[in-house]
């Protein structure tokens, strides 16, 4: 059960780390796209980030994501041998 849990966890924790990078450039705005910055910034710098609410949406699009997984896992739509039948490994028998 503790595997269960900490493996759970830890998928998420990864896939909570790509969404994080996904969303990262939306909505931003540099200093060169609007005219404005401080002299001797870079020209590419954000002007405002929104760290709080690209936050909220990485964790939100990470449930979803990790709970539409886990149900096909459970499910058996997402298993060892249905992938591996799907890249065209050889079967894997005990």
């Amino acid at each position: 059960m503790a595997y269960q849990i900490s493996t759970g966890l830890a998928i998420y924790f990864v896939l909570w780390w790509l969404v994080l990078f996904l969303t990262l450039p939306f909505g931003v705005r540099s200093q060169h796209e609007d005219g404005v910055g401080a002299p001797g910034t870079d020209p590419g710098a954000p002007i405002l980030a929104r760290m709080g609410r690209k936050l909220m949406w990485t964790t939100l699009i990470s449930a979803v994501i990790f709970a539409i997984a886990m149900w096909a896992y459970y499910s058996g739509y997402l298993s060892i041998e249905r992938l591996s039948k799907l890249m065209g490994m050889p079967e894997f028998h005990n």
